[in-house]
């Protein structure tokens, strides 16, 4: 059974930046997707951008060239690197693998 851990999160900034990191225990990873996803109060959890086996990448149109998904299948990590965030970016960040397995969530907070 995989288990995944997310850490990284916390108050930044509007501007700021941020890294967030996904820790897999268990089971296969490098063969899966893995990705996050974010919810913010009130609203639907959304797809924030995700990275395939062989290294394909998607990104929700509102991240793109902002955030970078990245994934070390030795290491069986996955990092989101966050940058220029907005207030809007604000959310619980849950890490995801194929199909159905998902982190606790990290929160980030952007505000002055």
């Amino acid at each position: 059974q995989v288990h995944l851990v997310e850490s990284g999160g916390g108050l930044v900034q509007p501007g700021g930046s941020l890294r967030l990191s996904c820790a897999a225990s268990g089971g296969i990873f490098s063969i899966y997707a893995v990705g996050w996803y974010r919810q913010a109060p009130g609203k639907q959890r959304e797809l924030v951008a995700t990275m395939s086996g062989d290294g394909r990448t998607n990104y929700a149109d509102s991240v793109k060239g902002r955030f970078t998904i990245s994934r070390d299948n030795v290491k069986k990590m996955v990092h989101l690197q966050m940058n220029g965030l907005k207030p809007e970016d604000t959310a619980v960040y849950y890490c995801w693998r194929y199909s159905d397995v998902w982190g606790q969530g990290t929160q980030v907070t952007v505000s002055s």
